[in-house]
């Protein structure tokens, strides 16, 4: 813990840096996952009132659940857009940029959210779920990439951390604030959902004083006076003259290669490992059964005979236990490798859906168990977000050099949010058909997911993507070797020579 204090006091703009734009940035996901729950009850109230004053209809039951369905995912389909947009702005405009533009698209989704109710149109709560869905697939892509960027070698473990831990304190701040003591009132719900925009408010005013991607002067505008000076802005009086050289070295080994696009980076083969590494990573925290988790959370707390009316207050255990777990993982992190956090993660995972899974069909027969499934849930938070959600954000940012980044991060978000959506569409029918049993279908996730980091990924804490690119083929197979650097570049432009 002193030695991450120590951290603190020496980079105080780097973290600054970090803390404004992950305030601004995976906050926003976090909290628009969790916070359509509290205010449901009166949104769609809204959504009845509206159309018996506008067309005098009185909905069908049917005819309301598609609407409240369609305002909830319209959120991943604005993620996905957000996502495949993020990538391209970022490489042309810069990290910086891109983040201060995006801030724009999530003040806009507030405005609509606060105008909604006197206006009496649900339909501004879908736009301004739209709007939020872009800006948080926008964040998560801009996000990780910047902050991996402005950061020094011996931070970017913790780095990462930072990026789940902004990401598990909007979640936990959507249920905090939900609550009828604070926003998940009828007369306040409007300011609950608008929330977002105060955070995005704040986000645009700091972020003008902060300097552009050190790595994306030099790498992308050519301009080492200016990096140099974004280095000296962000670290002091600080020695950068070996990430200089780093930068240089990866600036003269890809100096002929141009930024990737989305389907160049998939046609490449050099780089195949990491793509597969990337998806599988990506796929897999969204189909890891979290979702489910949380879902039956509230049956096994009301089985355990916590009153009705106080289910709300306790989840938000589950809410604090994955921010604060989150939170504890910087400081092990880099005694203990990310991809080794990531095995134990999934491995944890899975036994302990196994057990959640008997405990389950065993809480109606035997008396305790209800209280056995309780633990158990907290236990799958915390592999949970000692794992996937403190190590995956970040890393499109650790395995592709430069030219790959923007790409790698447009894939890896787009496919979080296409399988986001898929777990959105297709877990109710999943819930209805097999009940606990839907836990054994994520637990096929988080085992594959484990084998897959065990015996095929490297550990990644502490080197270059270069240095990551060397491991990947000594780990499959490539058996007479050449500098590592020289052979990354020659095989990338080798491959840009045929395009």
């Amino acid at each position: 813990m002193i030695q991450h204090l120590g951290l603190l006091v020496a980079y105080p703009v780097v973290f600054a840096a970090i803390f404004v734009c992950g305030i601004g940035g995976t906050f926003h996901y976090g909290y628009s996952v969790s916070v359509m729950t509290s205010p449901s009850v009166f949104i769609k109230e809204l959504v009845k009132q509206t159309c018996v004053q506008r067309y005098g209809l009185s909905l069908e039951p049917w005819q309301l659940s598609l609407i409240w369905s369609f305002t909830v995912s319209i959120f991943c389909i604005g993620g996905l857009l957000g996502s495949l947009a993020a990538g391209s702005l970022a490489s042309k405009f810069g990290r910086k940029r891109c983040l201060l533009l995006n801030t724009f698209v999530a003040i806009l989704g507030s405005v609509l959210m606060l105008l909604s109710k006197t206006a009496m149109s649900f339909e501004m709560i879908m736009a301004g779920r739209f709007f939020f869905g872009i800006n948080s697939g926008a964040s998560l892509a801009v996000y990780p990439m910047y902050v991996m960027e402005i950061a020094p070698r011996k931070l970017k473990g913790i780095v990462g951390v930072f990026i789940g831990s902004f990401m598990s304190l909007g979640k936990f701040s959507g249920q905090l604030l939900g609550i009828s003591e604070l926003l998940g009132t009828e007369k306040l719900w409007p300011w609950l959902l608008g929330f977002i925009g105060f955070t995005g408010l704040f986000q645009l005013i700091t972020l003008f004083f902060l300097p552009e991607s050190p790595s994306f002067l030099l790498l992308d505008r050519g301009d080492q006076r200016t990096c140099e000076k974004a280095l000296k802005q962000l670290w002091g009086n600080k020695d950068y003259s070996r990430e200089i050289e780093e930068m240089l070295e990866e600036k003269a080994a890809l100096q002929s290669v141009r930024s990737y696009s989305v389907l160049e980076l998939i046609q490449n083969k050099t780089i195949r490992w990491q793509l597969i590494t990337v998806a599988v990573t990506f796929t897999s925290v969204q189909l890891c059964g979290i979702n489910a988790v949380y879902f039956y959370s509230f049956d096994v707390f009301r089985a355990a005979g916590i009153p009705e009316e106080k289910l709300r207050y306790t989840a938000l255990g589950t809410g604090l236990c994955e921010f604060s777990t989150v939170v504890s993982c910087f400081m092990i992190i880099n005694r203990t490798g990310k991809t080794a956090l990531l095995f134990r993660g999934y491995a944890g995972m899975s036994v302990t859906l196994v057990f959640l899974t008997i405990t389950l069909y065993l809480q109606s027969q035997v008396s305790w168990m209800p209280y056995c499934s309780m633990v158990l849930i907290f236990l799958c938070i915390v592999f949970f977000a000692i794992g996937p959600v403190g190590v995956t954000p970040s890393l499109p940012g650790e395995l592709f050099a430069q030219p790959f980044r923007s790409a790698a991060y447009t894939i890896s978000c787009s496919l979080n949010w296409l399988v986001l959506f898929l777990v959105g569409m297709v877990f109710p029918i999943l819930v209805e058909k097999l009940d606990y049993f839907c836990f054994l279908i994520f637990l096929f996730s988080c085992f594959i997911c484990g084998l897959y980091m065990k015996f095929n990924v490297p550990e990644i804490k502490n080197k270059t993507p270069l240095e990551i690119a060397a491991e990947f083929d000594k780990m499959h197979c490539k058996p007479k070797r050449e500098d590592v650097t020289e052979k990354y570049a020659n095989r990338i432009i080798s491959y840009e020579t045929k395009l």
